[in-house]
């Protein structure tokens, strides 16, 4: 399958980086538009061929993934409908509140759409990702886009109804984790530790504990039972974070979030 990239920005350079550590990525051939020629050049050395515009992608390839700014899209739909409509190709969004009528119903015709919905781990195979299909979007196309997400990490079929909240705890929470991380490292450098062995120490723990969740059997708060011996520091350390209201600030974080999300769909 041919894969064309309308936009490579940090994201979509970051799902053509995860799938390139892959079979998925020599199994088919990518292709990719920027306006930008700096972004274009940091993905040749991967095997991406560049071309010079965004009609000359949609008329090449068979999936074609949009990954401009979501305030893009309207000029780019209406300035490409007669390529869109002449080559029918199949539509992939990345954009963050735009739903897959506002596409349809841009082009004016009914289109093969899907969302994804990534985030920025698909760079080192990490990535949670939701994805929704339109139902003109055949067996296979939907295949191949499975295929491709699960190139650079984990995906997850969803109702476009949920995407909000998805973006919200796949999306926008790997910032939250990676402050969690550098307070962790912060904390032992002022007990004397190096920043940087502090970092590593962080980061390797927090990718164990999620591989423990990920493995089930257990649910998140029966680990946390198993860690702490009683009268032992490391009940001593949670019951510090739920006095600080810990879980209360998650939960914040994450409603600010979603709201935020909501609110840019108006």
């Amino acid at each position: 399958m041919k894969i064309g990239f309308i936009g490579m920005g940090n994201l979509a350079s970051s799902l053509v980086r995860g799938s390139a550590q892959t079979e998925y990525f020599t199994q088919n051939e990518f292709f990719a538009f920027d306006v930008y020629a700096p972004s274009l050049d940091a993905v040749r050395p991967l095997g991406v061929t560049a071309v010079s515009g965004a009609e000359e992608l949609i008329r090449t390839c068979d999936m074609v993934v949009l990954a401009i700014k979501p305030k893009d899209f309207p000029a780019l739909l209406t300035e490409q409908k007669a390529a869109f409509a002449a080559a029918d190709p199949f539509l992939v969004s990345v954009a963050a509140g735009l739903p897959i009528s506002f596409i349809t119903e841009t082009l004016g015709f009914d289109a093969r759409v899907a969302r994804i919905m990534p985030n920025i781990n698909a760079s080192v195979g990490g990535a949670a990702t939701a994805v929704a299909c339109s139902d003109r979007v055949t067996k296979q196309e939907k295949e191949a886009l499975f295929g491709f997400c699960r190139s650079f990490g984990g995906a997850y079929e969803l109702d476009e109804a949920l995407f909000s909240i998805f973006s919200v705890i796949a999306a926008c929470s790997p910032a939250f984790t990676y402050m969690y991380i550098d307070a962790l490292a912060r904390a032992a450098v002022k007990f004397g530790m190096k920043k940087d062995l502090a970092l590593d120490i962080a980061a390797q723990t927090v990718k164990g504990s999620a591989q423990q969740v990920l493995a089930g059997g257990l649910h998140p708060y029966d680990l946390v039972d198993r860690v702490c011996s009683p009268g032992g520091t490391t009940i001593e350390g949670v019951t510090k974070l739920s006095e600080c209201g810990f879980e209360h600030a998650v939960h914040s974080a994450v409603e600010a979030a979603y709201e935020k999300d909501c609110n840019m769909k108006k």
